[in-house]
């Protein structure tokens, strides 16, 4: 049997509502005090009931989480930062996917106000173009927060890699290894990372004296039949015969990869290859794929920390957009 607010009140003899303050991080309780309660909360596996907490103070202690699809390892890695910091801070999370449709995003936005969530967090899906659903909410003082996939578009508090950076860093490998004809491959999203990550390429062409060649660049339907969009995006890429090439997400990475293999393409002496993934596999694939690494983990923690600020009503300043930084992980792909 759990012990109650009561139970905790009696053996380190504070009053009730001390401890009820002191489990909500409450400001009007002394640090030492908090920590006392926790502890002892802690070590007699103290469970709130949250269906009563909530009817009286208006709060469900829950967070919604939207996703674009739960089978990406880069999400996953985001979603585990996320968790670990809501449970941290004694909120559930709910996560509901896009699937990357609109009109879906839109309904788990219903959905999870509807529910009573606290507050909402949310990487939009590729056909987001139109951010009326969140905007409303905010008129409405309800916390958003955007993460990894932001927009212009919308004034909130957004956390995602700096991804003009990472793409400018594997353009520029590809470069010092002596490589002028890259090709790029980018998601065809009218989302701020791939416009990003394609700006970063250009730039770091610009930057070194090599002419842009709009012939190397291709831009693939991830969404919808991703292989013979690739397949399709590939044969036009090889007819250029680029040295290397660049691909910009995670997906795209390892069907490159398997396309050129499947083509009798050695990698890298035929043509080299780098990309953004986060996927453990990226080291053990033959050739090991380098990779644009995205601080995923990161991302979600920074987001649930400044969505729970927001929920708590602290002041963390205006609206904000902040941009983690990436690591290149070079491996055998991109040639010597």
């Amino acid at each position: 049997m759990s012990i109650t607010l009561r139970d905790i009140s009696k053996a380190l003899n504070i009053s009730v509502s001390t401890v009820s303050r002191a489990l909500t991080d409450s400001h009007e309780i002394g640090e030492e005090t908090k920590q006392k309660v926790l502890a002892y909360a802690k070590e007699h596996h103290y469970v709130p009931n949250r269906m009563a907490r909530s009817l009286k103070v208006g709060k469900t202690r829950s967070i919604g989480v939207v996703i674009c699809s739960i089978d990406n390892n880069f999400v996953a890695q985001m979603l585990d930062g996320i968790d670990q910091i809501c449970t941290e801070n004694g909120y559930q999370i709910i996560i509901m996917q896009s699937k990357e449709s609109y009109e879906q995003e839109q309904a788990c936005i219903n959905l999870l106000h509807a529910s009573g969530v606290d507050g909402i967090m949310i990487s939009p899906s590729y056909q987001t173009t139109d951010f009326s659903h969140l905007k409303e909410l905010q008129s409405q003082g309800f916390p958003v927060v955007l993460f990894d996939r932001i927009s212009e578009k919308m004034t909130a508090h957004k956390i995602a890699a700096n991804n003009l950076s990472g793409a400018y860093q594997a353009t520029t490998h590809l470069i010092s290894n002596g490589y002028t004809r890259i090709a790029h491959l980018n998601s065809n999203a009218t989302l701020t990372t791939t416009a990003e990550r394609f700006e970063g390429y250009k730039k770091a062409l610009e930057d070194h004296g090599i002419n842009y060649q709009e012939e190397l660049v291709a831009f693939c339907d991830t969404a919808q039949q991703i292989d013979q969009s690739v397949a399709d995006a590939m044969e036009q890429l090889l007819k250029q015969q680029p040295q290397a090439i660049f691909t910009a997400t995670d997906l795209l990475s390892t069907k490159v990869l398997a396309y050129l293999m499947e083509h009798k393409f050695t990698v890298p002496k035929d043509i080299a290859l780098i990309g953004f993934s986060n996927s453990d596999l990226a080291a053990v694939l033959n050739p090991s794929l380098s990779t644009v690494r995205q601080p995923s983990r990161q991302i979600g923690e920074l987001a649930a920390q400044t969505l729970i600020s927001l929920i708590k009503g602290k002041d963390i300043g205006p609206e904000e957009t902040i941009l983690l930084d990436t690591e290149l992980q070079i491996r055998k792909s991109s040639g010597s």
